[in-house]
């Protein structure tokens, strides 16, 4: 069973009840595949589908009306990602369930896509819903990726680490700040490289200093890596080539903005 822990809280109360309502549909659908009693579960299954697809229309619709209400800069990709997700579900509730096997391959093939695409998207990208400021008044600060002491957690190496991926970042910035032109490009993408390598690096030796200490918080930090390393092996070069300023707008507030939310609602529980 899928438990709605706190680092998938993202402070809307209405958002927060609807993703735990969603994890519920999950562990639904584990009960109903588990379940030896029920012969035939078609109905069932079906059900299952068209409760499901209602109530994420119903949820992204909140979760879009409110992004549009605070102006949230993420809400284009928000979009993008719950049209995949309603795309994705309804390829799969169309497929064939007149057999037992048909239906227990539907159901497990299902539930391991919404497992991973709910923590994907809930840490990956809701989390940030309300935490990135206007792009104007982020451009203006004078060094937004200073790594200062209010980052600290104490721990030598984490916070070694979290300053290098500050500096890291920060050389996309000074790029962007300076306009971005074609032939900047491989320079970005190499700086980029740098980034998803030493993240990995960095997530590993976190997860390792967790590990020895037996911090109970480790497999939720997993979960929230993972979804962060996502993004940065989806970079789009295609898009970048093509709209270089907005691309890398967008694509730096998100690795910031995750970056400090994280390390301030999430790191800083490690003990030291």
């Amino acid at each position: 069973m899928f438990k709605f822990t706190k680092d998938c809280l993202i402070g809307t109360e209405a958002i927060d009840n609807d993703h735990q309502h969603l994890f519920d549909l999950i562990n639904r659908g584990i009960t109903l595949l588990n379940n030896d009693f029920m012969p035939d579960k078609y109905d069932a299954i079906k059900e299952l589908f068209d409760e499901l697809l209602d109530y994420a229309n119903m949820h992204f619709s909140r979760e879009e009306e409110y992004m549009k209400s605070i102006r949230d800069p993420e809400i284009i990709i928000q979009r993008v990602q719950h049209d995949q997700f309603r795309s994705m579900i309804w390829e799969l509730s169309s497929k064939a369930l007149e057999t037992n096997e048909e239906q227990e391959k539907v159901l497990e093939t299902t539930l391991s896509y919404l497992a991973k695409w709910l923590y994907h998207h809930i840490l990956g990208s809701d989390i940030m819903i309300g935490k990135l400021e206007p792009l104007e008044e982020w451009m203006m600060r004078d060094n937004p990726c200073e790594f200062t002491e209010e980052y600290l957690t104490g721990i030598p190496l984490v916070d070694e680490e979290h300053r290098m991926l500050f500096a890291i970042t920060g050389k996309v910035v000074d790029l962007l700040r300076n306009g971005v032109s074609e032939v900047d490009i491989p320079e970005i993408l190499r700086i980029l490289g740098e980034l998803r390598d030493y993240t990995h690096k960095h997530f590993a030796d976190e997860e390792n200093y967790m590990r020895s200490i037996g911090y109970e918080g480790l497999e939720a930090q997993q979960r929230a890596h993972a979804a962060f390393i996502a993004e940065l092996d989806e970079i789009n070069e295609e898009q970048l080539r093509m709209q270089p300023d907005e691309y890398l707008r967008s694509l730096i507030e998100f690795l910031l903005g995750w970056l400090i939310n994280h390390i301030l609602k999430t790191d800083k529980c490690i003990p030291a």
